[in-house]
């Protein structure tokens, strides 16, 4: 059996190194917010390219954390309008409407899976005050031309990295230091996993950090000093300490990825699979590898037979979700294709060369 991820392989490599600082974090007696997520922070904040970086609980609340801070600052309001993919994960849209924000869904392209642009400048208008690219598989959204839209209308830009870690533009900027602020989430099947919940905002804007470093930790200044209505939704200190033994591997790993990705790419021949389109640069880091088949039932029960594990990278597009009933006399075309056709297989720096022979082999005889 080829499973779609394993998790224990990835991080068995990590097994000893996990023990050791565990351990020191036992030994420390200080489990929250200690010098684990200080010192992570500086670290990624150094990854990304980015002066700041605020570990949260997990990447909702980066990306909800991002919009109360704006709203702080007065760049935001109760009801201004965000506009986002329509087929993202529902977290994004959860995040804008648990700031108070209202998300306008903008209709997706089904090539690289992002926003089709021309759809996202017809729906900018007085009311529009953000916009948030996600980086949905691993692949970068079109930043330029998102940045380009922004300025011309005076957005803010806050992007859903939540599965772009280590994803590089052509100018060599890092996803995280690509808009005004970032979310990150590193639940464990992420490039960049803990062994639990974790997320952090990035951003080079000293006053939304100091800001958003307050609202985590029940908006205190100081202890039982509270400026802020805040939250309680600070990145864990022993999580920190694992993310701090996997970061330095980060860049390697998705390499890894590319070379897999390479490989399917070049040696998948089989016209029923429609394929990602990848330019072979550092813009996308393969977080998933999904392909769209048009009987995907039939597909997956196949894949099952010859054991080889497929995951569904979503099933039910948001607007269509019981969630969001107020989008429900929507319709997002490419959208609902995707949704229809996506299909994950096994995508992972640990896999074998004779696991994706097999994988290949397999696909081809589909």
């Amino acid at each position: 059996m080829i499973p779609f991820l394993d998790l224990h392989k990835i991080n068995a490599r990590y097994d000893a190194e996990f023990q050791k600082r565990f351990k020191a974090f036992l030994d420390s007696g200080y489990y929250i917010l200690g010098t684990n997520v200080k010192a992570f922070e500086e670290e990624f904040a150094n990854y990304c390219g980015t002066k700041f970086c605020v570990g949260t609980a997990n990447g909702l609340d980066a990306l909800r954390l991002i919009l109360e801070g704006y709203k702080i600052l007065g760049r935001l309001k109760d009801g201004d309008e965000v506009l986002v993919a329509s087929n993202t994960y529902i977290a994004t849209i959860i995040a804008i409407k648990q700031a108070g924000l209202t998300p306008v869904l903008v209709e997706a392209e089904a090539s690289l899976f992002n926003f089709d642009l021309t759809a996202l400048e017809a729906a900018i208008n007085k009311k529009t005050k953000a916009i948030m690219p996600v980086h949905l598989y691993g692949q970068l959204s079109p930043m330029d031309e998102i940045n380009a839209l922004a300025k011309k209308h005076n957005l803010l830009v806050i992007e859903d990295a939540a599965q772009g870690h280590g994803a590089k533009s052509a100018k060599g900027k890092l996803a995280g230091n690509l808009g005004d602020a970032a979310g990150f989430s590193f639940y464990p099947t992420k490039n960049l996993g803990a062994l639990g919940d974790g997320g952090a905002v990035t951003t080079n804007d000293e006053e939304l950090a100091s800001i958003i470093s307050k609202l985590r930790n029940y908006g205190a200044s100081s202890k039982y000093v509270n400026d802020y209505l805040g939250v309680n939704s600070r990145l864990d200190e022993v999580q920190a300490a694992f993310l701090r033994c996997k970061l330095p591997d980060l860049d390697a790993d998705n390499a890894k990825r590319r070379l897999i990705a390479k490989r399917y790419l070049s040696e998948v021949k089989n016209q029923k699979l429609k394929l990602p389109i990848w330019d072979e640069v550092g813009s996308h880091i393969f977080h998933l590898f999904v392909v769209m088949v048009e009987d995907r039932d039939a597909f997956m029960k196949y894949m099952k037979q010859h054991e080889i594990g497929t995951l569904i990278h979503y099933p039910i597009p948001p607007h269509q979700q019981q969630a969001f009933a107020e989008f429900g006399h929507l319709s997002f075309p490419a959208t609902e294709k995707i949704h229809k056709e996506v299909v994950s297989i096994p995508m992972s720096p640990m896999l074998s060369s004779e696991e994706v022979d097999r994988i290949v082999e397999v696909l081809n005889n589909y």
